[in-house]
């Protein structure tokens, strides 16, 4: 099985189509390029539905095979169980070595959980309403509202609009010069909203930078104490609209951070 460490992995992403939005594919297949190559790409739901119609689009532009799971018994949910059948068997192969899951649903908490004693990392992507027990039982859980919320949207080009006015304007003469057009300037994308870093994660690093060793000046390096916080929660730096873990360290008054050679960031905790 080949590590997940240097993204080389082979990812496989299972989308609960019926309680996830096409609209953030995009944005987590971004993030699963830490763990691999998503090479297995498979949705769940009832394709009879108008509300797939946009995973049905999409399952064609982005190589996602569409797995149909009619409504046999009203609340009851087959597309769980197939989820969990295929999850199984793929863990089962031998062939992955992570897993994305964009689901809302807490019964995934037990599949989560038995996938990872493999030792095989899985990702969940959901809803800020999503249980607590599914947040905790993934690798890392991120919030796809967040998680879209920071990506930078291209800008693309305003067409001119041609009022009707304008359009009866008579051609300009020789004594009435237009004033030369300056280029249009694009603007600047809107600040990504940042949330305020809750207690518990400030807690958590704290806990962890004390239990690495510190140099002579009480720094210790970030990686370090991102891999024990990690080891102990699922959070994700961003949730909170941050890219990466230094980013949200700088903006946490608990801790000052340098930057040393090689690039590495340390950071010391002041109060």
């Amino acid at each position: 099985m080949a590590s997940t460490r240097d993204g080389s992995g082979n990812i496989a992403l299972l989308i609960d189509a019926d309680n996830a939005s096409a609209a953030h594919f995009d944005p987590v297949m971004t993030v699963l390029a830490e763990l691999g190559t998503v090479n297995i790409r498979r949705a769940y739901g009832n394709w009879s539905k108008t509300t797939l119609k946009t995973w049905a689009a999409l399952s064609v532009a982005q190589a996602i095979e569409p797995q149909q799971q009619f409504d046999l018994t009203k609340g009851k949910n087959a597309t769980d169980m197939k989820m969990t059948i295929d999850a199984m068997d793929l863990m089962a192969s031998g062939r992955v070595d992570g897993f994305g899951l964009m689901s809302s649903d807490s019964d995934f908490t037990p599949l989560v959980t038995r996938i990872r004693q493999q030792g095989i990392p899985v990702y969940g992507f959901g809803s800020v309403q999503t249980p607590e027990g599914f947040r905790r039982a993934c690798t890392r859980f991120i919030d796809v509202a967040a998680l879209a919320a920071a990506e930078v949207p291209l800008t693309k080009p305003v067409a001119k609009k041609v009022t009707a006015t304008a359009a009866k304007s008579p051609p300009a003469t020789e004594k009435s010069t237009p004033a030369k057009a300056s280029p249009a300037k694009a603007a600047p994308p809107a600040p990504v909203a940042k949330k305020a870093v809750d207690e518990e994660v400030i807690k958590l690093l704290i806990d962890a930078y004390g239990s690495v060793t510190r140099d002579e000046r009480g720094f210790v390096r970030l990686g370090s104490v991102g891999q024990l916080a990690g080891n102990r929660s699922s959070f994700d730096v961003r949730n909170y609209g941050y890219k990466r873990l230094s980013d949200l360290v700088q903006d946490i008054p608990n801790f000052i951070s340098e930057t040393r050679e090689g690039g590495q960031v340390w950071i010391k905790r002041v109060n």
